[in-house]
C-alpha cells in the first residue's frame, strides 16, 4: 500500500522510518521476475519429463533422413548438447550483461532479452512440424543467453528500485519465480497432461507467453532511478521515478544519497571486468561473490535432484508415481523460498546464508552415510528422504537466493554490471561444470559424492562468517564502507561530501565577493 503523505511525509522519511511496499514498486516487481526469472527455471527442469520422447524424435528424424537408426553414441552425445547447451548459453549471456545495461538501461535489456525468448519458443513449438531436431539443440543456446541476462538483470533492476527497508525481500522474488518456473514445468510435463509424444512441443513452445507479456506491460513502468541520475545524469526522471515507486513526492532524501554515490564515484567511471578484478578497494566483495556464487552451484543441489527419484523408489514409491514426488519436492522448494522472502528482512542475509549452507552441509554428510546403509538396515532410506527435504529447505533459504541478493548490495553503480558479469558468468560455468562432471563422479564414488559436496557447504559456511558482513536495511554507501575496512582503503564520509561541497561553494562566493570589490 503506498504510504499516506501528509505535512510530516518528509520529516518521516528523513528520519529513516520503513518505505512501505507501493503498487508500482509490486507490479514492476512480479512483472519482471514473471516475465524473465520465471522462464529461467522453467527452462532448467522442461525437458526432463518429455525425454524420451524428444529423443525418439531424434531418432525418428534421422531415420527419415538417411534410412538408418541413429548410433546410439551419436544419440546421447546430441541429447547431452540439448542439456548442457542451455548453461553454456548462460555463460554468454552473462557476458552481454555489461554492455547492454550500461547502453540500454535495465529495463531497456529486459525488453530487448524478450526477443530471443520468443524466437527460441516459436523454433522449439515448431521443430517437430519441420522435421529437425537441430532447432532444439539452437533454440537451448538462445534460451540460455536469455537465461543468463534475466538471472543477472532482474536482481540488479529490482534491487537497485527497491527502498533498503525492502530490498532483501524483493531481491529474493526472482529466485521465487525460479522455482515457480521449476514446479510449473514439473506439473505441466506429467505424462498426463504434456509430458507424452503429442504435448511435448506444446510444452517447450509456452515459455514465449511470459516474454510477450512482459513486452507489452513492462514499457509502462519507470526505469531505475539510480541508472536514470548515476549513469545518464538525469536528476528530473529520477525523481519522477522514484515518485512513482515510492508513492510520495518528496524523495529528497534517496536522490541525495544518489547524489552522494555519484560524486563518490565520478573519478572511477563505468567499471570493465578487468578494472574490477584488479580493483583493491573492491577485492573482498569480488572474492565474495565468486565463493557465494561457486558454492551455490557446486553444493550438489543438481545431484540431489539427479538421487531423489532412485532414492523415493527405494523408500517404496512404485516408479510411475516418482514423477509426483518429484512435483511434490518443486512445491517444497516453492514454499521454503517464499519464507525466505518474508524472512530475510527480519532475520538478515548471514544468518540466511549459514543456516542455509548448514543445512545443505549436514544433510549431504548424513545423506552419505543413509545411502550406504540402506540396504542393509531398513529405516535408512526414510532418513535419505529427510535428508533430501532438509537440503531442499537449506538451499531454498539461503543458498540459492541471497548470493543474488548480495551482489546488488555490496557494489556501487559504477562496478555492479562489471560484479554481475562475473558472479553470472561463475555461476553458470559451474553450473555446466556440475552436469558435465557429475556422471562420472556419481560412477566412481557412487554416495560418497555428497561428501565432496558437503565440504564445499562447509567451506562456503566458513567463508561467510568470518568475511560476508550483514547488509540488512543499509544504504549502498553504508555497505561500501564496511567493505573499505576490510579493504583497508579510506573513502570519504557523507558529511565529510557535504563539507567538500559547502567548502567549495563558499569560496567560490568569496571569491565572486572579492572580484565585485576589486571592480
Amino acid at each position: 500500500m503506498p504510504m499516506e503523505k501528509g505535512p510530516d511525509s518528509s520529516q518521516s522519511n528523513l528520519s529513516g522510518r520503513d518505505t512501505k511496499m507501493t503498487l508500482t514498486l509490486a507490479l514492476v516487481t512480479l512483472i519482471s521476475a514473471f516475465g524473465s526469472s520465471f522462464q529461467y527455471g522453467y527452462n532448467v527442469s522442461v525437458i526432463n519429463s518429455p525425454a524420451p520422447y524428444m529423443q525418439d524424435f531424434y531418432n525418428q528424424t534421422y531415420t527419415d533422413r538417411h534410412g538408418v537408426f541413429m548410433d546410439k553414441n551419436f544419440q546421447t552425445l546430441l541429447w547431452s548438447l540439448t542439456v548442457s547447451m542451455y548453461p553454456l548459453g548462460g555463460f554468454f549471456g552473462s557476458l552481454m550483461v555489461g554492455p547492454l545495461v550500461n547502453n540500454c538501461g535495465r529495463k531497456g535489456t529486459l525488453l530487448i532479452n524478450n526477443l530471443f525468448s520468443i524466437a527460441a519458443a516459436i523454433l522449439m513449438g515448431t521443430s517437430e512440424i519441420a522435421k529437425t531436431f537441430e532447432v532444439i539443440i539452437l533454440s537451448r543456446v538462445i534460451m540460455g543467453i536469455y537465461a543468463g541476462l534475466a538471472s543477472n538483470v532482474v536482481p540488479m533492476f529490482l534491487g537497485e528500485m527497491a527502498p533498503k527497508n525492502l530490498r532483501g525481500a524483493i531481491g529474493v522474488v526472482p529466485q521465487l519465480f525460479i522455482t515457480i518456473g521449476i514446479l510449473i514445468a514439473q506439473i505441466l510435463g506429467l505424462n498426463s497432461i504434456l509430458g507424452n509424444v503429442e504435448g511435448w512441443p506444446v510444452l517447450l513452445g509456452l515459455t514465449g507467453i511470459p516474454s510477450v507479456i512482459q513486452l507489452l506491460t513492462l514499457p509502462f513502468f519507470p526505469e531505475s532511478p539510480r541508472y536514470l541520475l548515476i549513469q545518464k545524469g538525469n536528476e528530473e526522471q529520477a525523481r519522477q521515478a522514484l515518485q512513482r515507486l515510492r508513492g510520495w513526492d518528496d524523495v529528497d532524501d534517496e536522490i541525495e544519497e544518489m547524489c552522494l554515490e555519484d560524486q563518490s564515484e565520478k573519478e572511477e567511471g563505468q567499471m570493465s571486468v578487468l578494472t574490477l578484478c584488479t580493483f583493491r578497494g573492491l577485492r573482498w566483495q569480488l572474492i565474495s561473490i565468486v565463493v557465494m556464487m561457486m558454492g551455490q552451484q557446486l553444493s550438489g543441489v543438481n545431484a540431489v535432484f539427479y538421487y531423489a527419484d532412485r532414492i523415493f523408489q527405494s523408500a517404496g514409491v512404485e516408479t510411475n508415481n516418482v514423477q509426483y514426488v518429484t512435483v511434490s519436492i518443486g512445491a517444497i522448494n516453492v514454499v521454503m523460498t517464499c519464507l525466505a522472502v518474508f524472512i530475510v528482512e527480519s532475520l538478515g542475509r548471514r544468518i540466511l546464508l549459514l543456516a542455509g549452507f548448514g543445512l545443505c552441509c549436514g544433510s549431504c554428510a548424513v545423506l552419505t552415510l543413509a545411502l550406504n546403509l540402506q540396504n542393509t538396515v531398513s529405516w535408512m532410506s526414510y532418513l535419505s528422504i529427510v535428508c533430501v527435504i532438509l537440503y531442499i529447505i537449506g538451499h531454498a533459504i539461503g543458498a540459492s537466493p541471497i548470493p543474488f541478493v548480495m551482489i546488488t548490495e555490496m557494489f556501487l553503480q559504477s562496478s555492479r554490471p562489471a560484479a554481475f558479469m562475473v558472479g553470472g558468468s561463475v555461476h553458470w560455468l559451474c553450473n555446466f561444470a556440475v552436469g558435465l562432471l557429475f556422471l562420472y563422479m556419481e560412477a566412481g564414488l557412487g554416495a560418497y559424492s555428497f561428501l565432496i559436496f558437503c565440504a564445499i557447504c562447509l567451506v562456503t559456511m566458513v567463508y561467510i562468517f568470518f568475511v560476508v558482513p550483514e547488509t540488512k536495511n543499509k544504504t549502498f554507501m553504508e555497505i561500501n564502507k564496511i567493505m573499505a575496512k576490510r579493504n583497508k582503503v579510506e573513502i570519504q564520509t557523507e558529511k565529510e561530501e557535504l563539507m567538500d561541497i559547502h567548502t567549495i561553494q563558499t569560496g567560490q562566493a568569496e571569491k565572486k565577493e572579492i572580484s565585485n570589490s576589486d571592480l
